[in-house]
């Protein structure tokens, strides 16, 4: 592979992951934002069209394959930032296990080889079944589920390497993904039987929880990566997104359900379960229901994450008005024709 251009005129920033559903948004928002961007991918996948992007093939399972990666960085200028887009192959908890820590530690080992601030996606795994139903940053985390207790280990390493001054690192934490294509919640199980005019709700619908738009996510990545500098070495904040419940979820779709022809006129949204007692009957013979059942308490509680230490660091969180975020998201799960591109505003009142 040829070396890369050299390029001083802008940060650079690297995206590990970046063919995955957060790593093209950040992709994406850092391109915009005017920076310089390399994105990683496996070798073989093909390389999407983005404009400003740059497409690094490289492997990253290995010792060797990171110092590549890093030699082909260098060689081009470095980068200053490494957003960690990385994810296990498959949603459960043994993937998770096997693959989630040794991902981040090759992050973290890019990053500090390049001398980089890294950035990663965090989830609310990690304040498992007992949770406040605020989120600050620093409220107690007992993690109730494997999975949470894979990600709270990830971040006490990742916080002990900034202590030991390996490296700078920023979480921004946030809620149930959603836009960008699919593998969510929305085209996995809610929206499966929404032409068929049926909602499927894995929980109560007066219960609200957080969402986070993946593109406002990664524009808020790409106004933190701005800020880095006045912050500490290990920096963990929240960002709030949208505050739903699945009533929302009804009142949204069902105009857009009759607007398609999958409703008739007058004829209400119908709303249906989860079926869980089947699928904790199944989850020791399929992983990924198992791990479904384990997020069940999710549903069940509202809660939120206060974002005011992110909008005193960056004045206001991008936010798109639900109805085109939701808009969009379902012209990407081709459920809906094109729509005009959202007008994207910002919110600076505290969660």
């Amino acid at each position: 592979m040829h070396d890369l251009p050299s390029s001083h005129a802008a940060e650079t920033v690297l995206i590990l992951g970046g063919r995955g559903r957060f790593g093209l948004a950040a992709a994406q928002a850092f391109a915009r934002g005017g920076w310089r961007v390399l994105a990683q991918m496996r070798p073989g996948a093909m390389a999407p069209e983005v404009p400003g992007v740059r497409w690094l093939a490289q492997a990253l399972d290995t010792p060797e394959a990171v110092e590549a990666l890093v030699a082909q960085v260098r060689r081009g200028g470095g980068a200053s930032v490494v957003v960690h887009a990385l994810n296990p192959n498959h949603y459960t908890r043994q993937a998770w296990a096997r693959e989630a820590w040794p991902l981040l530690r090759s992050g973290m080992a890019v990053a500090q080889a390049l001398g980089a601030t890294i950035m990663l996606p965090g989830n609310v795994y990690n304040h498992g079944e007992a949770m406040p139903a605020v989120l600050l940053e620093d409220s107690p985390q007992r993690p109730s589920m494997a999975m949470g207790r894979i990600r709270t280990d990830m971040e006490a390493r990742l916080e002990q390497a900034t202590r030991q001054g390996q490296l700078r690192a920023v979480i921004v934490r946030a809620g149930n993904f959603y836009g960008q294509g699919r593998g969510t919640w929305l085209d996995l199980a809610m929206l499966t039987g929404l032409r068929r005019g049926k909602l499927v709700f894995p929980g109560p619908l007066d219960v609200r929880t957080p969402w986070a738009y993946l593109p406002d996510l990664a524009r808020t990545f790409v106004a933190v990566a701005g800020v880095r500098a006045a912050m500490a070495p290990f920096e963990s904040l929240h960002f709030s997104g949208h505050d739903l419940s699945g009533q929302d979820w009804v009142d949204a779709l069902q105009p857009l359900a009759r607007q398609q022809g999958w409703l008739r006129e007058g004829a209400p949204l119908r709303v249906g379960g989860m079926p869980w007692p089947l699928l904790s009957l199944l989850g020791p013979l399929v992983p990924s229901w198992g791990t479904l059942v384990a997020l069940r308490y999710l549903w069940n509680r509202p809660y939120r994450l206060d974002n005011r230490r992110l909008l005193a660091l960056i004045g206001s969180e991008p936010h798109t008005p639900w109805p085109q975020a939701l808009a969009h998201t379902l012209q990407d799960l081709r459920m809906l024709p094109a729509v005009a591109e959202p007008r994207v505003h910002t919110v600076s009142t505290p969660a």
